[in-house]
């Protein structure tokens, strides 16, 4: 029944994309609002989906950050870029360039102003980033990283990068770590997998600004991953018991 469901929101997930896709064109030549909105609802309805086709439903515990402030976030699935873009309010994502050149995902992206990345790792890359944070952080948006910079399977061993490091420093605003277990649920080849449940997303307590990047680092790789480790354990007694 997994793999039926699965293929049903597969079904239901291309053409509610290429719908909205193709219908919200005119807005690329408008204000961002309208990229925005789009962004928001097309997560909305793929949860809906979820919930319809899938049997996957999601949870949130703990108090979403206020606006303006810098969310750094586990990473698992494409789940986990759709659910925080609707929790926190219009964000400042800061993804792969190479999303950018994507047709219609990226157009879409590139209106909505995330933050683009080049994942070489060199300093001006860095610095180009932490300058359109502060642009974004300005107009009172959150700025969201996902601090392994790539997905990780569930029980993977983290590799936390330099970028997040260097956001917080030069932002000075509070760190929200987030913790979750998506990849449970969404897996497989290629995501294709959807298994019913409940993924959960846990919003962890602040890590206040001004930390040197020898404490900052380890506190935020420590909360996140300790947090994560009792959410799959928790995931997989949904999907064994």
């Amino acid at each position: 029944m997994t793999i039926i469901r699965s293929a049903l929101f597969l079904v239901y997930f291309a053409l509610m994309t290429a719908v909205l896709a193709i219908a919200f064109l005119p807005s690329l030549l408008m204000s961002r609002a309208g990229a925005v909105w789009l962004g928001r609802n097309w997560s909305l309805a793929s949860f809906w989906g979820l919930r319809v086709f899938a049997g996957t439903r999601y949870e949130v515990r703990g108090a979403l950050p206020p606006k303006g402030v810098l969310v750094a976030v586990k990473h698992m699935s494409m789940w986990d870029t759709m659910a925080i873009y609707v929790l926190l309010d219009d964000p400042a994502i800061v993804l792969k360039r190479s999303l950018l050149g994507i047709p219609f995902y990226g157009w879409y992206l590139n209106k909505a102003r995330m933050i683009p990345i080049d994942r070489d790792g060199k300093a001006s890359a860095l610095r180009a980033m932490a300058a359109a944070a502060r642009a974004e952080m300005a107009l009172g948006r959150s700025i969201a990283i996902f601090p392994e910079g790539t997905r990780k399977k569930p029980g993977a061993p983290p590799d936390y990068k330099s970028g997040v490091a260097g956001l917080y420093g030069q932002l000075d605003v509070p760190c929200y770590p987030v913790a979750l277990n998506s990849g449970l649920f969404w897996t497989g080849p290629m995501g294709f997998v959807k298994k019913k449940g409940t993924i959960i997303v846990e919003f962890l307590a602040p890590i206040p600004p001004g930390l040197h990047r020898r404490e900052f680092m380890p506190r935020l790789e420590a909360e996140i991953e300790g947090a994560t480790q009792k959410l799959v354990a928790e995931g997989q007694k949904q999907l064994t018991g």
